[in-house]
């Protein structure tokens, strides 16, 4: 991207003579690592030790390290999805102002997972947190290590239901379809619990 500016500068103080000039800045992106301000909807959980406390501190690094929490969902909890023999996880929504990528959202998610302790063995196994990344901006990202929107958003009560309660009116950028409506028309028959658990 290029960006041309033009300055005018009187130099005499006579208003009949400007000179103009135009500067040419080369590679200047609008990007995350500039000063735009990115909207990112992430799904945080667990299903292992102290939940609500842990789920607690993952929201405080996420603010810590990506950005800060403009919204949040109350906690909800739901049997395992995929892997059911194992207990019941407890989940939450994040709506987010970044002015990071959306690889470094995903760099440093993955590195807030291994401070806090998971590690990883297989899929949809017991984790004591899980981060995902459900939305950023109305970006399409189609790449080995990222996929946004998240691919099963819509096959997920457990992701619906919590967003559905700060952005039903969102619309995913591939379906079209808004939030509230992917909820309707999902499917997914594991019931979600709203808790009372509220942060301090």
């Amino acid at each position: 991207m290029v960006l041309i500016l033009f300055i005018r500068c009187n130099l005499d103080a006579n208003p009949q003579n400007y000179y103009i000039f135009a500067t040419k800045l080369t590679d200047f992106t609008l990007s995350s690592n500039c000063f735009c301000m990115n909207g990112i909807y992430l799904i945080i959980g667990g299903n292992m030790g102290d939940r609500v406390t842990l789920l607690a501190e993952c929201a405080a690094f996420i603010e810590k390290k990506i950005g800060k929490i403009i919204q949040q969902s109350a906690l909800y909890e739901t049997a395992a999805w995929g892997k059911t023999d194992q207990p019941s996880f407890l989940n939450q929504v994040l709506y987010i102002h970044t002015n990071q990528s959306a690889h470094d959202v995903l760099k440093k998610c993955l590195a807030i997972e291994h401070d806090m302790g998971r590690i990883r063995f297989q899929k949809w196994e017991s984790r004591i947190i899980d981060i995902d990344i459900l939305f950023y901006n109305q970006d399409v990202i189609n790449e080995k290590d990222l996929s946004v929107p998240h691919p099963q958003i819509a096959n997920r009560k457990f992701v619906l239901v919590p967003l559905c309660e700060i952005a039903p009116n969102l619309i995913h950028p591939v379906l079209l379809l808004s939030i509230e409506t992917l909820l309707k028309q999902c499917d997914d028959p594991l019931e979600v619990k709203k808790m009372n658990y509220t942060f301090i």
